[in-house]
C-alpha cells in the first residue's frame, strides 16, 4: 500500500518517521494539492501507476504553505527516501540550497532546471502542446475569439500562452485572443471563484472557446465555460471527462510519466537536464470519447500536420523561456 504522508497547515513539524525504508522514494506536491485534476494529479497518477505495477511505497506530501518547502525535503531526505520528486518551479531555489547537503540524495525537479550534481531537472515544451492546441481552437470558434486564463503571471505559463496564440493564429490570422491571469503570487492555482469570473468576463467578449492553464482555478474555468455553452481546453491532466460535450481538447503535459520514470529509476536517477517535447511524447493534445465528435476529419488533419512539422522542425514554436516576448501579440 502506498505510504501517504500528509503535510499539515498547522504543523510545524512534518508526519514522517524516522527509520523507514531508506530505499522508498518520495513526492512532494505543489500548492493546491495532489487532487487537484491537473498538474499535481498527474504526478500523483505517474506515482500510482509505478506503486500499481511494483508493488513499492512511496512517501508524499502536500504543501500547505512556501514556508514548508525547506523543511519538507530536508526530513525527507533525512528519512533515507531517496529519489525526491518535488512538483513545480517554486521549489527551484530551496533545492539549490538543499541538495549540496545530501549529496547521496537523488532530487528531480519538473517545471525547473536546477544546477546540481545530484539533481534531474524534467522541462517541458508547453508551447508545442498549447500550438496544437491553439489550431484547433481556431477551426473550433465560430466567433473568431478566443480566451487564455493562466494561474501565476509568471515566464512558465506564458509559454502556454504564446504557443495557444501562434496556434490559432496559424490557422485564424484574423482571429483575437483575450488573455487573462488569476494572480502574481501562488495563490493563483487554487482560485476556482475567480477563475470562473475571468471566463465569463471573455465570454462576454466573444470568446466561444477558453484555454485554461491554472491549475485548480481551472476547475471554476472550465465549469464556466461549461455553463455558458462554450468549448473548454483543459490542461496537464486529461480533463475532458470533466465536462464531455463542452471540451474540445486538454493540452496533456506527462507530467506522470516524468514521475513515474524517475521512480523506476530510484537511485540510479539521472542528473542533468530532460527534455519533454512534442517529439518524445512529453505533450501532446488528448482526443477521446469525451471530445472525438468535436474533432472533424479536418481539424485531425491539421494536427497532425502541424506534429509532423513541429516535429521536423519545419514549425518553430517560440518558446516563451528563452526570450520574453511572443511574436504573434
Amino acid at each position: 500500500m502506498t505510504l501517504m504522508k500528509t503535510l499539515c497547515a498547522g504543523a510545524a513539524t512534518l508526519a514522517l518517521t524516522a527509520g523507514l525504508a531508506s530505499a522508498e522514494p518520495a513526492l512532494i506536491f505543489d500548492l493546491g494539492g495532489k487532487f487537484d485534476k491537473s498538474f499535481n494529479e498527474a504526478a500523483y497518477n505517474g506515482a500510482k501507476r509505478w506503486a500499481d505495477e511494483t508493488g513499492g511505497t512511496y512517501k508524499e506530501l502536500e504543501m500547505q504553505s512556501e514556508a514548508q518547502r525547506e523543511q519538507a525535503l530536508r526530513r525527507l531526505a533525512e528519512t533515507g527516501a531517496n529519489p525526491i520528486i518535488m512538483t513545480g518551479f517554486a521549489f527551484g531555489d530551496v533545492l539549490g540550497k538543499v541538495a549540496g547537503d545530501y549529496p547521496d540524495t537523488k532530487f528531480g525537479i519538473i517545471d525547473m532546471v536546477v544546477d546540481q550534481p545530484n539533481v534531474q531537472s524534467v522541462v517541458f515544451t508547453e508551447e508545442q502542446g498549447s500550438y496544437l492546441a491553439g489550431v484547433m481552437a481556431a477551426m473550433a470558434s465560430q466567433s473568431g475569439t478566443v480566451g487564455f486564463i493562466g494561474g501565476m503571471d509568471i515566464p512558465l505559463i506564458h509559454k502556454f500562452e504564446c504557443g495557444f496564440a501562434q496556434g490559432f493564429k496559424a490557422a485564424k490570422p484574423d482571429g483575437k485572443v483575450l488573455i487573462n491571469y488569476t494572480g502574481t503570487t501562488p495563490a493563483a492555482w487554487n482560485d476556482p471563484v475567480k477563475g470562473g469570473e475571468l471566463a465569463k468576463a471573455q465570454i462576454s467578449q466573444g470568446a466561444d472557446v477558453v484555454y485554461a492553464a491554472a491549475g485548480g482555478t481551472g476547475i471554476g474555468v472550465l465549469q464556466a465555460v461549461a455553463d455558458a455553452g462554450k468549448l473548454g481546453v483543459g490542461v496537464d491532466s486529461n480533463q475532458n471527462h470533466l465536462h464531455p460535450s463542452n471540451m474540445l481538447t486538454s493540452m496533456v503535459k506527462r507530467v506522470d510519466n516524468a514521475v513515474y520514470d524517475a521512480f523506476t529509476a530510484g537511485t540510479d536517477l539521472e542528473p542533468g537536464v530532460k527534455v519533454m517535447d512534442l517529439k518524445a511524447e512529453g505533450v501532446g493534445v488528448a482526443i477521446d470519447d469525451n471530445n472525438k465528435a468535436l474533432v472533424t476529419p479536418e481539424m485531425q488533419a491539421a494536427i497532425d500536420d502541424a506534429t509532423a512539422k513541429i516535429g521536423s522542425g519545419e514549425i518553430a514554436v517560440h518558446d516563451y523561456a528563452t526570450d520574453n516576448t511572443c511574436p504573434v501579440q
